[in-house]
């Protein structure tokens, strides 16, 4: 097994589903600002507000587009890169993206065009219903899409068939319904709405900075000072919320990201910074506060957070259990009506996955000795120094939006946001901040649930096509390329149109002609 190949494809797939998740917040943000805005405007009537909705719909329009094309590339490596992942658990995670596809994107598809071009078509009832489907619709895209990837981080719903050597459903409700898809769609849609805020806080800070469109820019800023501490408030809670449901699903990652290595009596203590160190085994140099994560973690003055040595003592029990499932199958494979292996298949399948872990190691995990089963129960501890940083960076952040927020919500509600010069500028310089956070979350997600495709399932190493790694390095090249490029096209189209600013005039009307160099005389 070229285990290099695995790294690429993971490569590949990381940069393309980072890039992707550079547009897909700012969407799903900017989708309900709109309906905020233009809402206003149907109420009051006021030109002001319709002004702003349309500017504001313009930089949408574009992030759109972009998030869209990168959409695209991650949906088909399912079936270039990731084939054998397509196999096995095809039946279960394609049919939320196949929804998806049919009815939220659909739905959002359809109606942006009748948005952008509708204006002076329809009524403004009408279009105000229109704007809040594209709203709906997007963020239902994210909904199902989450569906998708909760399965992967807590494979509920779904048993393994020895005869057709596949995942299959068993309980599609249990996948709609599954607490981490729930907790991660929350969570990330609370992450997308603060985006959009920062970026129409900032961009209303540099115009009322440079006395610019000051009508729109004080109006959006007051609307994004007020969506976006609402939001940031959300992703706070709604991250505990996140954490706690980690403490039943996904023991492994809660311990790597709080580099709690061996289990301490309760409650545990939350470690605010320290230094990981994966060859001791232990966090060295830590502040820690008490009693801190196990109220976090398990809503109790006297829980505990299990450590890693631990899980991973589990994780060799069950690589076990998994063998005698493993040995199972293969007899199943032979004589598929051997009710005795069938029994004893029923009885380990829980632990297939962990028996898998093995091929890392040797062909046959029934050959597997104790120092590899061993060496594969380790693995099943994530990148700890890069969990544990990551994590805290994502969340220094999150305070510091809410701080923001919150400061912004407080001056314009007393009217002093454009005198406070010093509030504009750190609007400005704040903008990209929660894109930083979004990403390092994407990374906690995604890298904490290593070494597994599908958590306690399938290892990524298993799941990959079998591609040459001149073909995948040649594909890394050409994605960072075309994606590098349609980056510089979005950032300049984003620029160019935020330098151009509002258009206050109407359709409608004409446009102004050009101011004669003598007076016009009779």
């Amino acid at each position: 097994m070229d285990l290099g190949v695995t790294d690429l494809s993971r490569l590949q797939f990381a940069l393309t589903a980072l890039y992707h998740f550079l547009f897909v917040p700012l969407t799903l943000g900017l989708s309900f600002m709109l309906v905020i805005m233009e809402s206003i405007y149907v109420m009051t009537n006021r030109p002001v507000w319709r002004v702003a909705t349309r500017f504001w719909g313009k930089i949408f329009g574009i992030n759109f587009a972009l998030g869209v094309a990168t959409g695209l590339t991650m949906e088909f490596q399912f079936g270039t890169n990731w084939s054998y992942f397509s196999h096995y658990v095809g039946d279960i995670f394609g049919a939320p993206l196949a929804i998806e596809g049919l009815m939220a994107f659909f739905l959002e598809a359809t109606m942006v065009g009748i948005m952008f071009f509708g204006w002076d078509r329809l009524s403004k009832l009408g279009h105000l219903i229109v704007t809040f489907l594209v709203a709906l619709g997007t963020n239902l895209s994210a909904l199902w899409i989450l569906i998708a990837n909760g399965w992967m981080q807590n494979p509920v719903g779904a048993t393994f068939n020895p005869e057709t050597m596949r995942m299959e459903v068993s309980d599609f409700g249990a996948v709609l319904f599954n607490p981490i898809a729930q907790a991660k769609f929350v969570h990330t849609v609370s992450a997308g709405y603060v985006i959009a805020s920062a970026l129409v806080l900032g961009v209303s800070a540099y115009y009322l900075l440079k006395g610019r469109f000051i009508p729109v820019a004080r109006r959006s800023m007051t609307v994004a000072a007020a969506f976006g501490l609402a939001s940031s408030l959300s992703v706070v809670v709604l991250g505990d919320e996140s954490g706690y449901a980690l403490t039943d699903n996904q023991k492994m990652k809660l311990a790597a990201i709080e580099a709690v290595w061996h289990t301490e009596p309760g409650p545990s203590g939350l470690t605010l910074v320290g230094y990981p160190d994966s060859v001791a085994r232990e966090t060295r140099y830590k502040v820690e506060i008490p009693w801190l994560l196990g109220l976090i973690a398990t809503r109790s003055l006297d829980g505990t957070v299990a450590g890693m040595s631990e899980l991973v003592l589990k994780a060799q029990e069950r690589i076990a259990s998994g063998i005698i499932a493993y040995d199972a199958v293969e007899r199943l494979k032979t004589d598929p009506t051997n009710a005795e292996q069938r029994a004893r298949f029923e009885t380990h399948k829980r632990d297939l996955g962990y028996a898998l872990l093995l091929k890392r190691h040797l062909d046959d995990p029934r050959l597997a000795t104790p120092a590899q089963i061993e060496a594969a129960a380790w693995d099943t501890v994530p990148d700890v120094g890069l969990m544990f940083w990551t994590f805290r960076v994502m969340a220094l952040i999150g305070f510091a939006m809410i701080a923001l927020f919150g400061a912004a919500f407080v001056l314009c509600s007393l009217r002093l946001h454009l005198q406070s010069r010093w509030f504009l500028k750190l609007a400005v310089a704040a903008i990209p901040l929660p894109w930083i956070a979004a990403e390092m979350g994407w990374i906690v997600a995604e890298l904490g649930r290593q070494p597994w495709a599908i958590e306690g399932v399938l290892p990524t190493f298993l799941a990959h096509s079998t591609l040459s790694r001149g073909a995948l390095w040649t594909t890394i090249a050409g994605f960072t390329a075309l994606y590098g490029g349609l980056a510089v096209i979005e950032v300049r189209l984003i620029l160019a149109a935020i330098k151009h600013g509002p258009d206050a005039r109407e359709p409608d009307q004409p446009a102004p002609g050009p101011i004669p160099a003598e007076p016009i005389t009779a």
